[in-house]
């Protein structure tokens, strides 16, 4: 046992590498109990030596044909480009309306604009046609209309990040618009409903349902229409003259006493800058105010006419995101009656500027921390961060608050 336990170890150890001759001659004695034929080879013949039957290699030789092959090569590279072009344009291409049908009419699912659909009707099936000779993209198209089918219901993102549309108008028939169909539509003025429409209503083109207890989509150009019904130019600036009555006029807005719903991305992307909320209001929706970057300040307000800062008494619900990236906002203050905080509430409404904090630098907040902690449901990461050396440290809050005057 003793002895082949060195023998292994020996041949585990040795240096010894076998030369080339050596392994050749390995093959040949394996080659000759096989009963096989070895053809030695020399290394500087190994490439100009022919095998019986088959061509010898063309070393240093023209390549017969070689102009031909090249231009049959280059021939079908050109042609699988070309198809591998037309298959991709066909997979991402589709119709400028598309509709799921429903019991009691259609469900419009998808619009893909042209490029220059700026107005649209949804109340009916469409279907876009061309019209033969006109070349012009802008006014070579028009629409077709099937009125056995009525639009009745909207689906989410129905229109999203399109850049073009600028004005809707929902049909009576239309009984189902969920509140993301218009997200990200950066160029939409107004949404306008149907009078007969016993589900929705705009005031002034921003969508409400009928009862306005919720308020639905505040379009995100929606200043653009309205500084054109009030007479100002597109070139106002904070150094124009009016720039604060543009600011009153314009870029503020008060939700009617009516609602008690802000929905879901409701306000996202808008430029406003002064948004006032009724103490009527109980939710607050996920994303409502999402990427509101120029919303400087809320003010809340009493039926009797009462004002006072930040979010208003009585709100309950404030969704996941509902004010993510305001960085314009520089106080919050949360009221007792919140119960529910989504996470990110308040994500990224704070930063930092030639080393200092600006924006939503602290929270404020009306329950003391064991009351808040016991009896409000908060989400992941409600509370703003800012860069701390290599951390992201929550602002301070404040329990127990007072609110500012």
């Amino acid at each position: 046992m003793e002895e082949n336990k060195d023998n292994v170890m020996n041949t585990q150890n040795t240096s010894e590498v076998p030369s080339s001759e050596e392994v050749a001659a390995t093959v040949v004695d394996v080659t000759d109990v096989l009963k096989e034929d070895v053809i030695q080879i020399k290394d500087e013949e190994v490439w100009t030596y022919q095998v019986p039957g088959l061509a010898a290699p063309r070393i240093g030789k023209p390549i017969k044909y070689k102009l031909l092959k090249q231009i049959v090569l280059v021939a079908i590279i050109v042609i699988a480009v070309m198809l591998a072009i037309y298959f991709s344009i066909a997979a991402v291409q589709k119709d400028t309306f598309e509709f799921a049908t429903l019991e009691q009419g259609v469900e419009l699912t998808k619009f893909n604009n042209t490029g220059y659909i700026k107005e649209l009707y949804v109340d009916y099936s469409t279907e876009i046609k061309y019209t033969a000779g006109d070349s012009n993209p802008e006014t070579n198209f028009y629409f077709v209309k099937d009125e056995s089918k009525p639009v009745v219901s909207i689906r989410e993102y129905a229109f999203n990040c399109d850049e073009k549309l600028e004005v809707v108008y929902v049909g009576a028939n239309v009984k189902s618009i969920d509140g993301k169909s218009f997200y990200t539509c950066n160029a939409l003025e107004r949404i306008e409903v149907d009078e007969a429409n016993e589900y929705y209503c705009d005031v002034n083109g921003v969508l409400y349902n009928k009862d306005m207890t919720e308020l639905i989509c505040y379009p995100i150009k929606h200043s653009k229409y309205v500084a054109l019904q009030k007479g100002y130019g597109e070139d106002i600036s904070e150094d124009s003259a009016n720039y604060q009555s543009y600011v009153q006029d314009v870029l503020t807005y008060k939700i009617p006493l009516s609602v008690t719903k802000i929905g879901m991305l409701s306000f996202n992307y808008t430029d406003i800058k002064y948004v006032y909320i009724s103490e009527s209001v109980k939710t607050i929706d996920s994303m409502a105010f999402f990427r509101g970057e120029s919303l400087e300040e809320i003010i809340s307000y009493k039926a009797d006419g009462g004002e006072y800062k930040s979010l208003p008494n009585g709100v309950e619900y404030l969704g996941s995101d509902a004010f993510s990236y305001c960085q314009s906002l520089d106080y919050m203050f949360i009221p007792k009656s919140v119960t529910y905080i989504g996470h990110h509430a308040f994500w990224d409404t704070v930063y930092k500027e030639d080393g200092a904090l600006k924006g939503v630098t602290a929270m404020y907040i009306e329950r003391e921390e064991k009351d808040f902690k016991k009896n409000v449901k908060a989400g992941d990461q409600w509370r703003p961060k800012y860069d701390f050396l290599l951390f992201k440290k929550n602002v301070d809050t404040h329990y127990g608050a007072q609110r500012q005057a």
